[in-house]
């Protein structure tokens, strides 16, 4: 997105409340939320009409509230391979999760629970990590994938699985070091042991580090 100009985003929210809620924040944070819609083939239309630069929108929505927003934003993406979405949803669904995920060409993709939201600086920098390409996936789901393997998970040693909860997270090497209290240079060598532990092959980018440790979670 240009830096000259403010971040242009379609949101799908069928409560009127939350949505005009989050119209009002994100208003507040210098955004311009070209439409809100509350129903999925709204969402569908306004993305359609406006091509924003990233897409904000809930898994359940009118007529059956099941996961019509999910599979909006799954065919979105299909479209549109490089069109962020971040998904918020009212519960952890796994299946949700890794539906999202593996949609469109890996870039520019988050996962969160609307409790987030109420947290309105990290929805924020959810926000701003998706717009820009990068991953983020809910701590919960984090933490519920992490639980639902122990083999080869049990291979990792309790800080190596705290570091890999970090990076499914989305954070950087920094974030983690400063998060665990610890050098970078030995994060750096943590993540080395982890993508090992895991067979996972060495990678310099953050993004697609922390999508194939959730595709191996998730295998």
């Amino acid at each position: 997105m240009p830096a000259d100009r403010a971040l242009r985003i379609v949101l799908a929210e069928d409560s009127v409340l939350l949505r005009d809620g989050l119209v009002g924040l994100l208003t507040r944070f210098g955004y311009e939320v070209v439409a809100a819609v509350g129903d999925a083939d709204a969402l569908l239309d306004a993305v359609a009409e406006h091509t924003p630069d990233v897409v904000v929108t809930d898994v359940r929505m009118p007529p059956g509230f099941q996961d019509e927003g999910l599979h909006a934003a799954v065919k979105l993406r299909e479209e549109r391979p490089g069109l962020p979405v971040l998904v918020l949803s009212q519960y952890v669904q796994r299946a949700y999760a890794a539906e999202l995920l593996d949609s469109g060409d890996g870039t520019g993709v988050g996962y969160l629970l609307k409790d987030r939201v109420g947290q309105v600086e990290e929805f924020v920098a959810a926000l701003r990590e998706v717009a820009a390409g990068g991953t983020v996936v809910d701590p919960e789901v984090v933490r519920q994938l992490l639980r639902r393997r122990r083999d080869p998970l049990a291979r990792l040693t309790p800080r190596e699985r705290e570091v890999l909860a970090l990076m499914a997270e989305g954070k950087s090497n920094g974030a983690i070091a400063k998060a665990l209290v610890v050098s970078e240079a030995a994060i750096g060598k943590h993540i080395g042991s982890i993508l090992t532990k895991l067979d996972l092959p060495p990678a310099d980018d953050t993004h697609r580090r922390v999508l194939a440790v959730l595709a191996y979670l998730r295998a």
